[in-house]
């Protein structure tokens, strides 16, 4: 007598596990674009202002001057900003079911060679950071004399 065996679909293990990784990645990424830190993302705008000066100019809400760095290193103009609660008022009665306290933002830009990276300036007010760094002035170009090409030699 022939013993009769069981055939199994050996994938279905598979699309379990499948289906298991949409769930647990939809429900990740589902609301992200409500997410508080996407939202404070710091903008930041750079222009050329009268070809004399490049601007960057970084909306930093919620920083201040203190939680700022600018720096410039090898044609590099690096911004950044790290701030984070500094103390809680324990006077007051809260239990908190969560609690955004760290911020961070990094910006770089590589300047132009002919920035001047020993002027640079940088402001900040009202959660504005503004940094200007000045054009070197170039040199003017030489002009050349243009002879008439026509050089005779006597015989």
């Amino acid at each position: 007598m022939a013993n009769i065996i069981r055939w199994e679909d050996p994938f279905s293990g598979l699309t379990s596990m499948h289906s298991q990784l949409d769930d647990m990645f939809n429900s990740m990424f589902s609301g992200m674009s409500t997410m508080p830190a996407m939202q404070s993302m710091p903008t930041m705008d750079v222009y050329s202002e009268d070809d004399k000066q490049l601007v960057a100019e970084v909306a930093a809400p919620g920083f201040d001057k203190n939680d700022v760095e600018v720096s410039v290193h090898n044609g590099i103009l690096e911004i950044k900003g790290e701030k984070s609660e500094k103390s809680e008022d324990k006077s007051k009665k809260r239990s908190y079911m969560m609690r955004e306290s760290h911020a961070s933002f990094y910006r770089r830009i590589a300047l132009p060679d002919y920035a001047d990276a020993d002027k640079v300036d940088a402001q900040f007010h009202d959660g504005m950071l503004k940094v200007t760094v000045p054009y070197k002035a170039l040199p003017k170009p030489k002009k050349v004399a243009i002879g008439d090409g026509g050089s005779s030699k006597k015989k």
